[in-house]
């Protein structure tokens, strides 16, 4: 058992230096690129290398090792294809990574013995499964990335995702800033952020028009803008940014709005519903300035969280607001079926979307600042792909 182990993970390294090398290599602040930990189809090469490579004489292993090797940098090259097709990048220098990445992986191999045919099956059965059950749990970390289908579903969409057309630029106000919030928050009364999970721009202009005119008679303003990284918790801190400024010692200083409100006597107060640990909320948010933050035991629905933002508003005290809320209907994954995805997804959405309307309305004298955290990310493919990359809606009511 104890060779097993130490054979597993000798092809686990291996098959994680082979996945990861692109990803790194070419990485560049703010990417919004999932990315797995282990390719499988690397993965599966590797165990079967391992498997196999024993049971050949001299000359047979040099031409299993020789095998193994093309197709390694077949999967590779394809991967690291997908990364710079995302990026609009040349492939240049690049083009060496999967030839280095892919001999120091067998090399990394010359040791390991005894894997049986039975072993390698059950290590890809439990870990293509494996795969799917952490997406439910930690779905912003894939444990698995299958690269060889993720490139064809590329390769059959041509559409420009990463610009707004010409005449999407014309009808809405686009913006490549992230400041938002800042510029529309009113220091005279009371204030609601609220973060929309998952809330992208559809290249479907006219389903854009269905979403915006669930606020008709509420819009002040409306509008998209750009994300420098598709993370929820990036967001967070993104909207609720107020300056940078220098310390004494020239070290950067974020100050964030909801410390600003502190200052003018408001009572900042953050809503979420799920528990503080996803996405570590519990380190940051009070850092933000909110000197309250509710929190729940487990999943809550977004008419919930609305009606506790709601009772906030009511209460009879003379003190003013500052709230900030971040949704949870629309969180994914959903579904792996598109066409299911699509139909739960918008659902949801819009029922999301009528709740802050309502809000808005019971409220009117609260000004009301909404707006996407980034476009369905853990969606299929077949549905991500009906969204602009990194543009987000946001609407100001009140």
């Amino acid at each position: 058992m104890k060779v097993l182990l130490k054979n597993l993970f000798y092809v686990l390294i291996a098959a994680a230096l082979v996945t990861i090398a692109p990803f790194l290599i070419t990485f560049e602040k703010g990417q919004g690129i999932e990315r797995g930990l282990f390719e499988y189809g690397i993965l599966a090469i590797l165990l079967f290398y391992a498997c196999l490579k024993n049971h050949f004489p001299v000359w047979g292993k040099r031409v299993l090792t020789a095998v193994a090797y093309i197709l390694l940098i077949v999967v590779s090259w394809v991967d690291l294809q997908t990364i710079l097709a995302v990026k609009k990048w040349s492939v240049g220098l690049y083009g060496f990574i999967p030839f280095v990445s892919c001999l120091m992986a067998l090399f990394l191999l010359k040791d390991v013995k005894g894997l049986s045919l039975r072993q390698v099956n059950i290590v890809l059965f439990v870990s293509f499964f494996a795969h799917f059950g952490a997406m439910r749990i930690y779905p912003e970390q894939p444990l698995l990335q299958f690269s060889v289908p993720q490139y064809l579903a590329q390769r059959q969409h041509h559409v420009d995702r990463n610009h707004l057309s010409v005449d999407f630029r014309t009808r809405y106000n686009v913006t490549d800033s992230v400041s938002v919030t800042k510029y529309h928050v009113d220091t005279t009364r009371n204030n609601v952020v609220v973060l929309v999970e998952s809330w992208g721009i559809p290249m479907d202009s006219v389903k854009f028009d269905e979403e915006l005119a669930v606020f008709d008679g509420l819009l002040k303003e409306q509008g998209v803008h750009l994300r420098k990284c598709s993370r929820t918790r990036i967001a967070e801190r993104e909207d609720l940014l107020d300056s940078v400024v220098l310390d004494t010692v020239e070290l950067r200083d974020s100050l964030f709005i909801p410390n600003r409100f502190i200052e003018l006597g408001y009572k900042t107060t953050f809503l979420f519903g799920g528990d503080s640990m996803i996405q570590r909320r519990h380190k940051y948010i009070r850092n933000i300035g909110f000197q309250n933050a509710v929190w729940t035991d487990s999943v809550t629905t977004d008419v919930v969280m609305a009606v506790k933002i709601d009772s906030l508003l009511s209460q009879s005290d003379s003190v003013k607001r500052f709230i900030a809320w971040t949704t949870r209907d629309t969180r994914f994954p959903i579904s792996d079926d598109p066409v299911v995805t699509e139909k739960i997804y918008y659902e949801r959405l819009f029922g999301t979307l009528k709740n802050v309307a309502d809000l808005a309305k019971r409220h009117p004298n609260t000004r009301f600042v909404v707006q996407g955290d980034h476009e369905p990310i853990l969606a299929p493919l077949e549905f991500q792909a009906k969204f602009y990359r990194r543009w987000v809606p946001f609407v100001v009511l009140n």
